[in-house]
């Protein structure tokens, strides 16, 4: 008899095992992922996406197994492991029976306790958390089978269950398969940074994807005053010098300036274009200018510039004015980074000048020149460049000379141009370093 009582200890012991590795498997899976594995045809893949979609059920059907078998175990297994233990306390010389009796039941308590613990709950808990998608296949066919079987228990269960949340103002479907949150993804992809499983340009990448619909064309674009147009008053010589000294692609068609933009000409449009004819009108190969408003999102212009099979196109503010251009590489530098052609000015927004001191370009994007600088910038809703943001904290027109104290630094005009500062000297003070990706 104490054989079958320990052996069904045993037993009872792997039982709470296997509802504990259900439960957490059940906790941990993405629903996702065993939709994966159903399609691809995975063993009980189908059976462990039911149970996974029938979160609540399931997850009382393993509490009410955990339950059913822990009691059974404190009934069986206690006095099994005492009556082993009773013997070998008598042959080591304790001869009285009440000191055999208590002290045969501490011992058995405590290693059916350990045993439980270890064997029936810290292993297959650990165990399931870090394979949860392979438990969960393991256990999906018996652990159906113990919803069947205990359906009608399992009903009486949720419905208590959900009178109490509803005592403490909890209502609604179970959320614990709630989507996470873009915070949360964040989140995730920094601790998947740290542990090695992204790079740290995958991860520049992904964290660039997420800010990419939440930036406006404005931020993006090439401002107004340096937009370099074609005027259809030139001579198509002084056109060809201008495409040469400064080696574009597109060139906005004006009549006198971008208050009276004509069209849109790409240079491959001048090559069919003889060089002695200068009565030649560009206009006769601009293609029809786009606009759009400075409060678009870039994702938006993306998808404009997809439509049009026009990567051009120019910023209009509220009252119609041209305020700048924006073309496919100011949208997507926004999430690959920096991207210059043969042409392209390399020189960088921001050079070193000493220690913790910087030169920066007044047109340097404040989201840049907080990173580089490594200070916390304060975002202004009606700058979207170093030169503008100064000016916000200055609340005038900047000199050359000035200096302006902004958070965890101090700037320096050195150069202006058309009341904008163009180059910034800025002292950063020991502070410590922001953390981004």
């Amino acid at each position: 008899m104490t054989l079958l009582f320990l052996s069904l200890a045993a037993a009872l012991i792997l039982l709470n095992g296997f509802f504990v590795a259900a439960e957490f498997s059940l906790v941990k899976v993405r629903i996702s992922r065993i939709e994966q594995l159903a399609k691809a045809g995975k063993p009980f893949a189908g059976t462990a996406r039911w149970l996974a979609t029938r979160l609540d059920e399931s997850l009382s059907a393993c509490q009410l197994g955990i339950t059913m078998a822990s009691l059974a175990l404190g009934w069986v297994g206690e006095p099994a492991f005492a009556a082993l233990v009773e013997p070998v306390l008598g042959w080591g010389g304790v001869t009285d029976q009440r000191a055999i009796h208590v002290l045969g039941f501490a011992i058995a308590f405590s290693v059916i306790t350990g045993l439980h613990l270890v064997v029936g709950e810290q292993f297959p808990k650990i165990f399931a958390i870090r394979r949860p998608e392979m438990v969960l296949l393991w256990c999906a066919l018996p652990l159906k089978f113990c919803y069947a079987i205990l359906y009608p228990f399992l009903i009486i269960l949720n419905v208590v269950t959900s009178f109490l949340l509803r005592m403490v103002g909890i209502h609604g479907a179970s959320d614990h398969g709630s989507v996470n949150t873009e915070e949360e993804i964040r989140a995730l992809l920094r601790e998947a940074h740290v542990h090695g499983n992204l790079s740290r340009s995958e991860h520049r990448l992904i964290n660039n994807v997420f800010e990419f619909d939440d930036l406006i064309v404005r931020r993006v674009m090439l401002p107004r005053g340096k937009v370099v147009f074609f005027d259809v008053n030139e001579p198509i010589s002084v056109l060809r010098e201008l495409v040469r000294r400064t080696m574009h692609t597109r060139y906005p068609v004006c009549d006198g300036s971008l208050d009276k933009v004509l069209g849109v000409v790409h240079i491959k449009d001048l090559l069919t274009v003889p060089e002695s004819d200068e009565s030649f009108d560009v206009r006769t190969i601009m293609r029809p200018p786009k606009k759009v408003h400075e409060t678009m999102p870039i994702s938006r212009v993306l998808r404009h510039f997809q439509a049009t099979h026009q990567l051009m196109a120019f910023v209009i503010d509220e009252y119609g004015t041209i305020t700048g251009m924006v073309t496919l590489e100011n949208v997507l530098e926004r999430i690959v980074g920096e991207v210059d052609d043969e042409f392209d000015n390399a020189n960088p927004n921001i050079v070193p000048a000493g220690l913790r001191e910087f030169i920066v370009n007044g047109s340097t994007p404040i989201d840049e020149a907080r990173r580089k600088l490594q200070i916390p910038l304060t975002e202004s809703d009606e700058a979207d460049t170093v030169s503008g943001l100064l000016m916000d904290h200055s609340g005038q027109i900047l000199s050359q000379g000035d200096r302006i104290e902004v958070d965890g630094a101090v700037a320096e005009i050195l150069e202006m141009k058309n009341d904008s500062a163009t180059k910034i000297r800025f002292w950063v003070s020991e502070t410590p370093p922001i953390s981004r990706p």
